[in-house]
């Protein structure tokens, strides 16, 4: 049985892994090409246009993925999972239902004039349906945050005849951690789209150094991550303090805090050890934890062994978190840098086009250690307090887990792969029109 939850708990973990990729490039993505169709409405300038239809293309392409994947995922519900959909499908159905009502439909129904329309209907209907898609992925996102957050922090459902219902849908879908756990997906999509427009408009330059639109979309996206970085950071914080009262073996386990006390140290690098519940090789700074968590460097704060039995892994929860936020501090300085380096409509040399290619997934990295943290931080709960994750495992045998899982891996693989490698081809060839010194200005970011 405990192999079976553990093949059943990797395969759901790698789709939704996989699936996270792509909706954490088009939330951003469709805001961005909101800005480049509102520029092109208002200027005319060709640069506009070609990076838009460019852009388009990107979304397209990504957006399919998602879907794919999304699909997916939700089989894996009735199969692998359905205990979860007995003990709490009264209130996960209609959360799932409410993002393919409002969300899913919106963007489907405008995605096809925002690809195809731009010379066959009006403009403002054109400027019009890029932002009712743009609204829609981020109403899918409002959704499906508010299910993950509800089963991380549940609020305002009751028990009726032995079923767990809706008593406050308000208060069930703004639970406790929802406003915070929003928000901070929202900056890490928006950040993970920045680069990837970033990193893709710097491979073109590589090739094309004349490219005037790779040019304003490398600006563009530079400026935009060097903006949301920090809010990032202060969101970060915050969520960071609620789930401390919400959810504090989370934050003693990515702490690696195992014992009790005042004056916590902040753990900079450490080799956690479960047998011995000590940090092997441990670097630390006296007090900072403290400081960190409640503001106070003498403030107490609880330990894992607190929460014994029902604690997280502590090891995973550690690591993933400081590659979060190396990844994030990384991702500042590239930023800030870039705003730097390329001021008055500058192009950076070609070894800084070269680190902003390389950095061009670098928010896929940030992304993946945060929703690492954030489910593996809730077990051994699937709901927090209602339902445990032992318990929604279906009877599915472990050869079929095992078989299924490996099947995952592989196509998951060839997708990803080619995914890459036609995003890299979509941004390599940029426009056909061309784009010479003199033949369009230079359009810079509002």
């Amino acid at each position: 049985m405990q192999d079976a939850l553990y093949l059943a708990r990797t395969q759901f973990g790698l789709n939704i892994a996989f699936h996270i990729l792509f909706p954490s490039i088009t939330i951003a993505l469709a805001w961005m090409l909101v800005f480049f169709r509102i520029r092109l409405a208002r200027t005319n300038d060709p640069i506009w246009r070609v990076s838009y239809q460019l852009w388009t293309k990107v979304f397209a392409l990504t957006f399919g993925m998602g879907v794919v994947t999304g699909v997916l995922m939700s089989f894996q519900f009735g199969t692998n999972w359905p205990g979860y959909m007995r003990a709490v499908g009264n209130v996960a159905g209609p959360l799932l239902a409410y993002e393919v009502l409002t969300a899913f439909f919106l963007e489907a129904t405008f995605l096809a004039v925002m690809l195809f329309g731009i010379n066959r209907v009006p403009q403002w209907l054109h400027v019009l349906s890029t932002i009712l898609v743009a609204i829609g992925t981020t109403l899918s996102a409002f959704w499906i945050l508010a299910l993950n957050s509800w089963m991380q922090t549940p609020a305002g459902h009751v028990m009726q005849d032995g079923q767990l219902i809706a008593g406050s849908w308000l208060q069930v879908i703004f639970n406790p951690s929802f406003p915070y756990r929003l928000i901070h997906m929202l900056l890490a999509s928006g950040l993970t789209g920045a680069f990837i427009v970033t990193g893709l408009s710097a491979w073109r330059l590589l090739k094309a150094p004349a490219d005037g639109a790779a040019r304003s979309t490398l600006r563009t996206g530079l400026i935009v991550a060097a903006v949301l970085a920090p809010l990032q950071i202060v969101a970060g914080d915050m969520h960071g303090l609620n789930t401390l009262e919400h959810q504090p073996a989370k934050i003693a386990a990515m702490e690696a805090a195992w014992e009790t006390r005042t004056r916590m140290p902040l753990v900079l690098f450490a080799i956690p050890n479960e047998q011995t519940r000590r940090n092997d090789y441990a670097i630390e700074i006296p007090g900072l934890a403290s400081f960190v968590l409640k503001h106070d460097f003498d403030a107490e704060v609880r330990g894992i062994v607190a929460f014994a039995p029902d604690t997280p892994p502590v090891a995973p929860l550690f690591f993933a978190f400081r590659v979060m936020v190396g990844t994030g501090v990384a991702m500042l300085v590239a930023a800030w840098s870039g705003v730097w380096l390329t001021r008055g409509g500058a192009v950076p040399k070609r070894w800084t086009l070269w680190v902003f290619a390389a950095m061009t997934f670098v928010g896929w990295i940030a992304t993946l250690a945060g929703w690492l943290v954030t489910e593996m931080g809730r077990q051994p709960w699937l709901v927090t307090g209602v339902l445990r994750t032992a318990d929604a495992v279906g009877p599915v045998s472990e050869a079929s887990l095992g078989s299924s899982l490996t099947s995952y891996i592989l196509t998951y693989t060839l997708m990803l792969i080619s995914y890459i490698v036609v995003l890299t081809h979509i941004a390599g060839k940029g426009t056909e029109l061309p784009l010479e010194p003199g033949t369009a200005r230079q359009a810079q970011p509002a």
